[in-house]
Formats: structure tokens, sequence, C-alpha cells
């Protein structure tokens, strides 16, 4: 999750964006936008990814127990009971880096220096509704079909996984 300043010198109230990153393609699968920085916050965001993905039948089956993974740093919003139990409820296995370590969470924390670098950085957003536009445009516009990562052989998530498709079953 990271946090959007809005207002005059970024002294309004601030956006917070959570995200859900599929670590194969960089495919961003979940936003979520708010006012709180909460467990609410991140729920919305994985339930997002989950739709993005077909729903909890196409990312779980019983026989592929514990398939897909969710890792996030050591937060209380990644804590909270409401968060590890829609986790439990999904077949989401849950991740988490050692404490003090940026390390372990490096693909989020390179599409964060990426948003600030290629969007918050270059505007001044007067409303968190401006903020908010901006920055969803950028992700889902550009970042998923036109950016392109050095992880996915240069190109952008959605291109990496379309001609990627047949072989991700044995990734």
């Amino acid at each position: 999750m990271t946090e959007i300043p809005t207002g005059p010198d970024g002294r309004g109230p601030k956006l917070y964006l959570a995200t859900v990153i599929d670590l194969y393609s960089r495919r961003l699968l979940g936003t979520a936008t708010g006012l709180r920085l909460d467990a609410e916050l991140a729920r919305a965001a994985i339930t997002m990814a989950v739709t993005t993905r077909g729903g909890k039948d196409a990312i779980w089956r019983e026989e592929e127990a514990d398939r897909v993974v969710f890792h996030t740093d050591r937060g209380s919003t990644y804590t909270a009971h409401a968060f590890t139990r829609l986790c439990r409820q999904l077949g989401i296995r849950q991740s988490m880096g050692r404490v003090g370590s940026c390390f372990d969470n490096a693909a989020a924390e390179a599409f964060f220096s990426s948003l600030e670098w290629e969007v918050l950085s270059r505007h001044d957003f007067e409303t968190t509704r401006q903020a908010q536009t901006a920055v969803l445009d950028w992700c889902y516009g550009f970042y998923n079909h036109h950016r392109r990562h050095s992880s996915a052989d240069m190109m952008s998530p959605i291109n990496y996984e379309n001609t990627t498709a047949p072989n991700r079953e044995a990734a």
C-alpha cells in the first residue's frame, strides 16, 4: 500500500492505494483506493484480483490447495483478522516478509517506485478524485497494457500473459 498526497502542497487528505500484483507477469490484478489505510482496503484489492482471475473456483481447486500465495509485509492491514479470514475463505495462502526487510516485497516496492516516478512526481492533485483518476488510468491503461518489464521478456504484463498462456500451467 502507498499514500498519494493531495491538496495544496500535499497537505490535503491522503488517498491510499492497495495493490495485488501477479509475480509471473507483473500484471496488476487488483487495486483499491480509499481515504483510510485499513484491512478493508486490502480486502477490496484482493477481492478484485480474485475476480480478475475468474473468481474463487478459478484460482483454487482442492487437488491444488495453496496454489495461490499472496506475499506482503507484516503490516497490521495484512495481519488483521478480517483480511486473514478472507484469504482462508478464498483459498489463498499468506506469506509475509521478515521483520525489517524491504527486500522480501521487491516487486511491490518496484511498482510503487514506478508509480511515484511516472505519475506522482509529475502531478499535483487538488482532490482525491483527481488523484484516483490519474493513478487508476496509469495502472490499468499504461502499466498493464504498455509498460514493458524486464522480468516479462520486455513485454507488457498483458502481452506476456497472452504470449505465454499455454506455458503458464507448467510454470
